[in-house]
C-alpha cells in the first residue's frame, strides 16, 4: 500500500501553481512556432509535449496533496509549514521554511524540502536537538534545530 504524503504550502505558492496549471492546460502545443519565425520539428514538439505533460501532472499532485493555510501546531517539531533556525557546526545560523519548494517566494525566506537531505533530517527533531546528514561530497554535517515555530507566527 502506498501512501502520499500531504505537501504544506503557501496560500501565495498554491495560486502560483494554479495559475501555471491553468497556462499549461490552456497551451496548444500544435502549430508552435519559434522566435525565428520557423516551425519546430515533429521532434521537437514532442518533447516539448512530455514536458508540458509531466509538468501537468507534477502541478495536479502537488495541488491535489497540498495542505493550504493550515499552520500545524506550535509544539517546538520540525515539520512543514515550520520556520526552523538551526546551527550548524561551523557556528553558521540559517533560518528557513520547511515546506514545498514549487513557486515558493516568502520575502527571501528560503525553502527547504521535507525530501532534502537537510530537512529529511531534521523531520521529527524537537528544539535543542543535534542531527546529522550527508552532503553530496560524502561528509557528513551536524545541525542544531534552534527554534521550529509555524510559518506566519515567526518573526524574522
Amino acid at each position: 500500500m502506498t501512501t502520499t504524503q500531504r505537501r504544506w504550502l503557501t496560500q501565495d505558492a498554491y495560486d502560483r501553481l494554479r495559475d501555471e496549471l491553468v497556462e499549461l492546460l490552456a497551451h496548444r502545443s500544435a502549430g508552435s512556432e519559434r522566435g525565428d519565425g520557423t516551425v519546430d520539428s515533429e521532434s521537437d514538439q514532442f518533447v516539448d509535449e512530455r514536458r508540458r505533460r509531466a509538468r501537468i501532472r507534477e502541478i495536479q499532485g502537488l495541488l491535489y496533496n497540498a495542505v493550504v493555510g493550515q499552520a500545524p501546531p506550535d509544539d517546538g517539531v520540525a515539520e512543514p509549514g515550520m520556520v526552523l533556525t538551526v546551527r550548524f557546526d561551523d557556528g553558521e545560523t540559517e533560518t528557513f521554511l520547511l515546506g514545498a519548494r514549487d513557486g515558493a517566494d516568502l520575502d527571501g525566506l528560503a525553502v527547504y524540502s521535507p525530501e532534502s537531505p537537510l530537512g529529511a533530517a531534521l523531520s521529527g527533531a524537537r528544539q535543542g536537538e543535534q542531527r546529522t546528514y550527508s552532503v553530496p561530497n560524502g561528509g557528513t554535517v551536524r545541525v542544531t534545530l534552534l527554534r521550529a515555530v509555524p510559518h506566519g507566527h515567526h518573526r524574522p
